[in-house]
């Protein structure tokens, strides 16, 4: 048995995606020969919480916490609201206040590479003398946020312990990471560092083809493509949706707004009156102003539910009882690398997929693959018109199913298994 030190900031209560990939590891990781220890703050401030994650973390592992002083804490004396969507990643780049744009730079120049960078040198301090005083086989980082990877790039500098970095997203090429305002000097710093973490890791882990891509042309150490996944849930208790729903669960960024979809929709709404009663369109998650105003500009309200944050349960129900599921990743070359972890749920969930992301996207090749729906472009709109209306069609004569091939290697345990046999062989 080896025995893993996982350093994570996100950790049950925390709620969303960013906590569900390694609480899923340390869920499994004992079947395969792996003994987790956990790290992660004591006081965190986690936009969401989900008190249902925390049944699934093992009852006897080893859970160690420190204090962490959150920067977010007093920004929310500007504006709470704001603070609450930063540290979301709701970003808005077509409306910023005077007091985001003020909050944009402090944080992408004052706290680099991220806000929680002030944990790294207690956290050093703390974990140096653990593993002098426990037997430690190999430490786990894993980002965002990337600040986490200096702890244990410092453990391994003066420790010599090994270490596996892990990259939920890429660093330096995430869509946000524009929206900062950096100067020079700090964007400089943001890649000096991302370089040295890349170079000074015995093993990267990415969740995509394209962040391996590029992390490929700054280091030479070996990168493994491990995605997320789904869990091979208990039975979902559901019932189909009466309407013809399409369904997006998760956050609708301000620029993750699809407006060639809502225009298809309304287009096929005005020339089809049974499809407009039929039409569900349901949310959960935050969805931006941006978002509503133009589902408002293509009278499209009437047909919307917003559900707000919704529990993981909740979110699985959901993606069951749906008529189809809609994933929508921000047009943008920077965002190809993007996996989002729901697409991983939406295929054990069986249900049609609609997805809309950037040329060339990694999500294209495992919709492809798993033959789990349709991808387009933002420029589709004629395509996308002749799918929700096949779609639609398959609706009312009641056999809208699809017949998906190929997602097991998807599944957590087998991820966890992958996982575990770098660990073990390194």
């Amino acid at each position: 048995m080896k025995n893993a030190l996982i350093i994570t900031y996100y950790w049950p209560p925390a709620g969303g995606p960013g906590v569900q990939r390694w609480l899923k590891f340390v869920k499994y990781f004992r079947e395969f020969g792996v003994e987790p220890i956990v790290y992660a703050p004591e006081n965190p401030n986690y936009p969401l919480v989900d008190e249902n994650f925390s049944s699934e973390i093992p009852a006897d592992i080893e859970i160690i916490k420190q204090p962490i002083r959150e920067p977010y804490r007093f920004a929310k004396f500007l504006s709470k609201k704001k603070t609450q969507k930063m540290s979301s990643g709701i970003i808005s780049q077509k409306k910023t206040s005077a007091i985001e744009k003020l909050m944009l730079y402090v944080r992408g120049n004052f706290f680099i590479p991220d806000a929680r960078v002030g944990w790294v040198k207690p956290s050093v301090a703390f974990l140096s003398k653990y593993i002098a005083e426990n037997t430690v086989d190999v430490v786990i980082t894993t980002g965002p946020p990337h600040s986490l990877h200096l702890i244990g790039m410092q453990l391994q500098k003066e420790l010599n312990v090994k270490w596996i970095t892990d990259f939920r997203d890429p660093w330096t090429t995430i869509h946000y990471h524009k929206s900062l305002r950096l100067n020079k000097a700090s964007e400089r710093k943001h890649k000096v560092l991302e370089a040295a973490v890349l170079k000074a890791a015995d093993i990267i882990t990415v969740t995509s083809p394209t962040t391996k891509k590029e992390f490929e042309m700054i280091t030479e150490t070996p990168i493994e493509v491990i995605t997320n996944g789904y869990d091979v849930a208990s039975e979902v208790d559901y019932k189909m949706d009466a309407g013809f729903s399409i369904s997006h669960i998760g956050s609708l960024l301000s620029e993750r707004n699809p407006e060639v979809l809502w225009k298809v929709i309304a287009e096929i709404c005005k020339e089809n009156t049974s499809f407009k009663d039929d039409l569900q369109l349901q949310f959960a998650g935050a969805v931006s102003d941006e978002v509503k105003q133009s589902l408002e500009k293509f009278q499209l309200l009437k047909n919307c539910e917003f559900l707000g944050y919704i529990s993981h349960s909740e979110a699985l129900k959901m993606q069951h009882q749906s008529q189809v599921l809609l994933l929508v990743e921000i047009n943008s070359a920077e965002t190809r690398a993007i996996i989002p972890g729901k697409l991983f749920e939406y295929l054990a969930a069986k249900r049609p997929i609609i997805a809309l992301g950037p040329k060339e996207s990694d999500i294209e090749e495992i919709i492809f693959e798993t033959k789990s729906g349709n991808f387009f472009t933002y420029w589709n709109d004629a395509e996308l018109k002749v799918v929700i209306l096949q779609l639609y069609e398959k609706f009312k004569n009641g056999d809208l199913n699809i017949l998906s091939e190929g997602i097991e290697k998807y599944s957590r345990k087998e991820l966890t298994k992958r996982m575990a046999s770098l660990i073990i062989n390194e």
